[in-house]
Protein backbone atom coordinates (compact mmCIF):
# COMPACT_ATOMS: atom_id res chain seq x y z
CA UNK A 1 0.00 0.00 0.00
CA UNK A 2 1.00 3.47 -0.82
CA UNK A 3 1.02 5.88 1.82
CA UNK A 4 1.45 9.58 0.38
CA UNK A 5 -0.43 12.48 2.64
CA UNK A 6 -0.99 16.01 2.40
CA UNK A 7 -2.24 18.34 5.65
CA UNK A 8 -3.12 21.63 5.79
CA UNK A 9 -4.25 23.35 8.17
CA UNK A 10 -5.40 26.96 7.80
CA UNK A 11 -6.40 29.43 10.06
CA UNK A 12 -5.91 30.14 14.29
CA UNK A 13 -9.19 27.89 14.64
CA UNK A 14 -7.97 25.09 12.72
CA UNK A 15 -7.21 21.30 14.21
CA UNK A 16 -4.39 19.89 13.53
CA UNK A 17 -4.98 16.32 11.99
CA UNK A 18 -2.73 13.54 13.50
CA UNK A 19 -0.47 11.20 11.45
CA UNK A 20 -2.68 8.35 12.90
CA UNK A 21 -6.13 9.78 12.06
CA UNK A 22 -4.73 10.26 8.70
CA UNK A 23 -3.51 6.33 8.48
CA UNK A 24 -6.89 5.71 9.70
CA UNK A 25 -9.14 7.46 6.97
CA UNK A 26 -6.55 6.11 4.03
CA UNK A 27 -7.33 2.73 5.49
CA UNK A 28 -11.40 3.64 5.37
CA UNK A 29 -10.95 4.97 1.89
CA UNK A 30 -9.13 2.06 0.56
CA UNK A 31 -11.92 -0.46 2.19
CA UNK A 32 -14.79 1.86 1.11
CA UNK A 33 -14.10 2.44 -2.72
CA UNK A 34 -13.65 0.35 -5.45
CA UNK A 35 -9.91 1.58 -6.03
CA UNK A 36 -6.24 -0.37 -5.23
CA UNK A 37 -3.97 -0.13 -2.56
CA UNK A 38 -1.21 1.07 -5.23
CA UNK A 39 -3.62 4.48 -5.62
CA UNK A 40 -2.26 6.97 -3.92
CA UNK A 41 -4.87 9.29 -1.39
CA UNK A 42 -4.25 12.94 -0.56
CA UNK A 43 -6.20 14.58 2.11
CA UNK A 44 -6.06 18.28 2.78
CA UNK A 45 -8.16 20.40 5.42
CA UNK A 46 -9.14 23.29 4.38
CA UNK A 47 -10.70 26.74 6.09
CA UNK A 48 -12.86 29.62 4.54
CA UNK A 49 -13.87 32.44 6.02
CA UNK A 50 -15.97 33.86 2.33
CA UNK A 51 -19.70 33.31 3.51
CA UNK A 52 -20.71 31.13 0.59
CA UNK A 53 -18.40 28.57 1.16
CA UNK A 54 -18.27 26.05 5.07
CA UNK A 55 -15.62 26.95 7.95
CA UNK A 56 -13.90 24.18 7.44
CA UNK A 57 -13.66 20.80 4.54
CA UNK A 58 -11.67 17.99 4.02
CA UNK A 59 -10.82 17.18 0.24
CA UNK A 60 -9.68 13.99 -0.45
CA UNK A 61 -7.64 13.38 -3.86
CA UNK A 62 -7.93 9.72 -5.26
CA UNK A 63 -4.55 9.70 -7.68
CA UNK A 64 -6.85 7.73 -10.31
CA UNK A 65 -6.51 8.64 -14.59
CA UNK A 66 -8.69 11.56 -13.83
CA UNK A 67 -8.44 12.38 -9.99
CA UNK A 68 -11.38 11.48 -8.13
CA UNK A 69 -12.35 14.18 -5.76
CA UNK A 70 -14.41 14.22 -2.58
CA UNK A 71 -15.52 17.06 -0.04
CA UNK A 72 -16.34 16.51 3.84
CA UNK A 73 -17.77 19.12 5.79
CA UNK A 74 -15.54 18.18 8.74
CA UNK A 75 -12.03 18.67 10.11
CA UNK A 76 -9.62 15.59 9.36
CA UNK A 77 -10.10 14.99 13.06
CA UNK A 78 -14.14 14.74 12.88
CA UNK A 79 -14.13 12.46 10.15
CA UNK A 80 -15.43 8.91 11.14
CA UNK A 81 -16.41 5.79 8.80
CA UNK A 82 -19.74 6.66 8.17
CA UNK A 83 -18.62 9.95 6.46
CA UNK A 84 -16.24 7.73 3.78
CA UNK A 85 -18.64 5.22 3.28
CA UNK A 86 -21.04 7.58 2.27
CA UNK A 87 -18.70 8.04 -0.57
CA UNK A 88 -19.14 5.05 -2.51
CA UNK A 89 -22.39 6.69 -3.69
CA UNK A 90 -20.55 9.69 -5.35
CA UNK A 91 -18.72 7.09 -7.42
Amino acid sequence: MVTKYMSFSLGKQSQKASSEKIKQIKQWIYQALPIDDETSISLSQLQCTESECPSIETVINVMTNPVQQYKIYKSIAEIEYTDISLLKQNT
